[in-house]
C-alpha cells in the first residue's frame, strides 16, 4: 500500500514496486485521480487496486485497511508518501495552514502506520517506508511547517523502528532531495532557484522521480531485513556538501 499514490512520487514508487513484482494498493483522496492512476497501471499489466481515504481520518483508514486485508491480502509493505506543501514566511503562516501540513505530513504517517503496523506486528513481518526529505535535516525559508513535519517523520521512523524491530517489522525512510515533480513546479520554473539548486547539488541537476525506485525496492525486500530506523537520502550529494 502506497499512500498519496494517485500522482507524483507516490505513483512513481507504486509503479516501481509493481515492476519488482508487488501487487499494488493505491491510495488518494480524489476518486477520479485515483481511478485514472489505477487504470493506467492495470493497462501496463500490473496488479493494482484502489483504496481511497484521507490519512487524517482514523476510522476510514481502519475500515479501508480491513477491506484490503480481506479482499486483496495482507499488507506486507506500507509506503507513507502522502504529503502537502504550503509556502509562506513563518511570520505570516496562518495557524490553520500549520495544522493542515502537520496533520497530513506527520500525523497521517502515524495513523496509517499504527493501523497497518498492528497487523504487521501480529504477523511478525512487515516493511514500512516513510517519505522523509532533505528538509528532515536542513531548513529553507518559507516552508517552516513542511520542514517541521519532515523532521518529525524522520524521528517517528526511528521511534517505530525501535519498538517494532523485535516483531520483525522494519521501519525506514527515504529522503528525496529536489525532484522534478508537480509539487516543485514553481521552483523548477524559477531561473534563480534552478541556478541555486544546480550549484548547491554536487550532481548538478534535479533528481528524476524514477531514481527513488531502487531505494524503495531495496527497503521493501529481504535484502534489508537487518536494516531498520535508517534514512536513505537520495539527493545527488546535497547533504554531503557544504
Amino acid at each position: 500500500m502506497i499512500t498519496g499514490s494517485s500522482r507524483g512520487l507516490g505513483l512513481v514508487l507504486a509503479r516501481g514496486l509493481a515492476q519488482a513484482g508487488a501487487k499494488i494498493v493505491l491510495n488518494g483522496r480524489t476518486r477520479a485521480t485515483l481511478d485514472h492512476a489505477v487504470t493506467h497501471l492495470r493497462g501496463e499489466g500490473f496488479e493494482a487496486v484502489e483504496c481511497p481515504f484521507d490519512v487524517r481520518e482514523r476510522d476510514l483508514i481502519e475500515a479501508q485497511v480491513r477491506s484490503i486485508e480481506h479482499d486483496v491480502g495482507p499488507i506486507d509493505i506500507l509506503v507513507n508518501s502522502a504529503g502537502v506543501q504550503k509556502r509562506a514566511p513563518a511570520v505570516d503562516i496562518d495557524e490553520a495552514v500549520w495544522r493542515e501540513v502537520l496533520d497530513i505530513n506527520l500525523t497521517g504517517v502515524f495513523l496509517v502506520s499504527q493501523v497497518v503496523g498492528r497487523l504487521m506486528v501480529a504477523r511478525k513481518r512487515g516493511k514500512i517506508i516513510n517519505l522523509c526529505s532533505v528538509l528532515s535535516e536542513a531548513g529553507r525559508p518559507t516552508i517552516a511547517p513542511y520542514t517541521a513535519s519532515k523532521g518529525g517523520v524522520k524521528m517517528l521512523t526511528k521511534a517505530l523502528a525501535v519498538e517494532w524491530a523485535q516483531f520483525n517489522v522494519q521501519v525506514n525512510g527515504i529522503g528525496p532531495g529536489y525532484f522534478a515533480t508537480e509539487m516543485n513546479q514553481a521552483l523548477i520554473e524559477s531561473p534563480e532557484f534552478d541556478r541555486w539548486l544546480k550549484a548547491r547539488t554536487p550532481a548538478g541537476r534535479w533528481g528524476r522521480p524514477e531514481e527513488l525506485i531502487g531505494a524503495a525496492v531495496f527497503l521493501s525486500s529481504d535484502a534489508s531485513s537487518f536494516i531498520t530506523g535508517q534514512i536513505i537520502y537520495v539527493d545527488g550529494g546535497m547533504l554531503a556538501a557544504l
